[in-house]
């Protein structure tokens, strides 16, 4: 379960921002044309780059990798690796899988869409709309719940009180035969176990994600409405899109469709020489404890057709369109990434790209985009912590390939 870091993102492109790993184009867009291309089926010698580049990820030892990038030109599709380590079956491309953080663009883009109606103000107070659940929460509003400038606990990546830490591999064997993995969590109670913790800094003071924020905008959403924040996604983003393979699956443990599985590799014996790794698989679990902060589970194909339509205005009014990409440094000394509502933006070496990533056990995701580029990826990662840097590396590569390698 990794820790919070200010950039998580830029060492695998700057936003496996949180959640623990460890720790979602017009409707009419998909009818693109659609070039594929998977492990081994292009011969070394003039390979695609972005097929080599995604290969880099299960060279350093990820389990699979899918990807798929939508321009002008139409659509590319890569696949690499095996959908599970018993069957080794080869990973499919329209596989389904957790999406983790990358579901805050989800809740953020409904949030701000209850803003532009005027059911909800970027300047209304946490205490105005759920009064007595965050202590000081009359001095928190909406706006900074979105810039993740409020300063709360994130207890999902800041304690063990939803798991166990990330390097004791008797503790996480221990949590999932005590049934880790089934367990039920409400917003109301992470957020209340997140608020048990002093706050780091004061309402606006400077920049901290914390998955804390996006659980107060889901209970929000629910109170402004009357409806859960999933079902507003679902009216409000799915429906309209045509996103018909992605879900919000609350305490299921299940993935619906095809789906490649996921791994947390416990490591004993580390800077001995009888170092022994083992793959879980923890691919069935309940992911209420990521709630409205990242419980979704999606396609390639799905994510860049919401990340089109996002991009081009056509989820948001104008000014509430403005107001989520106006970006803040997330780090006073560095532009490397900024933070707007929900999106993220960083460089590349010949753009910007503007998006999110998502982290949530067994399941890597990332999805940016351009005005006229749009890229998802989707990786099983597993390995110790140098393999895993070393796949963080490659999803840099591979990003470089999507966006820049056939400018």
């Amino acid at each position: 379960m990794s820790r919070r870091s200010t950039c998580a993102v830029v060492a695998a492109l700057c936003l496996a921002l949180a959640a623990p790993t460890a720790s979602a184009a017009s409707a009419s867009a998909a009818s693109a044309p659609a070039a594929s291309a998977s492990a081994g089926s292009a011969s070394r010698h003039g390979a695609d780059a972005r097929q080599l580049a995604l290969e880099a990820l299960t060279g350093a030892n990820a389990v699979s990798a899918i990807a798929e990038v939508r321009d002008r030109s139409g659509v590319w599709r890569g696949t690499t690796g095996v959908s599970d380590l018993v069957r080794e079956a080869p990973v499919r491309g329209d596989g389904r899988f957790r999406i983790g953080s990358v579901t805050k663009m989800f809740v953020a883009a409904t949030t701000l869409q209850l803003v532009g109606e005027d059911r909800l103000g970027l300047e209304d107070s946490v205490e105005s709309h759920l009064p007595g659940l965050v202590p000081g929460g009359q001095n928190i509003t909406v706006r900074q719940l979105l810039n993740h400038r409020t300063g709360l606990f994130d207890v999902i990546n800041e304690s063990t009180e939803i798991f166990p830490a990330p390097d004791d591999p008797d503790g996480f064997r221990n949590w999932i035969a005590q049934g880790g993995l089934n367990r039920t969590f409400t917003q109301r109670e992470l957020v209340t176990k997140s608020v048990a913790h002093p706050p780091h800094f004061e309402p606006g003071a400077q920049w901290a994600y914390s998955n804390t924020n996006f659980s107060i905008l889901g209970l929000i959403i629910e109170e402004v409405t009357g409806h859960s924040y999933a079902q507003e996604i679902q009216r409000r983003i799915l429906r309209p899109l045509g996103m018909t393979r992605t879900s919000l699956p609350g305490s299921s443990a299940t993935i619906p469709g095809p789906h490649a599985h996921g791994y947390w590799t416990t490591v004993d014996g580390v800077g001995t020489p009888d170092v022994v790794k083992t793959d879980i698989d923890v691919t069935r679990h309940n992911a209420s404890w990521a709630g409205s902060g990242g419980e979704m589970i999606s396609t390639t194909d799905d994510l860049v057709r919401f990340e089109r339509a996002l991009l081009r205005g056509k989820l948001l009014r104008p000014e509430q369109q403005r107001e989520m990409t106006t970006m803040l440094r997330t780090d006073p000394d560095s532009d490397r990434l900024e933070y707007g509502m929900g999106l993220a933006r960083t460089r590349l070496s010949c753009t910007s790209v503007t998006g999110h990533s998502g982290a949530v056990l067994g399941y890597g995701t990332h999805l940016w985009g351009t005005a006229d580029r749009q890229v998802a990826l989707s990786y099983t990662p597993r390995g110790d912590t140098k393999e895993q840097a070393a796949q963080k590396k490659a999803i840099g590569g591979f990003l470089e390939a999507a966006f820049c390698g056939s400018r």
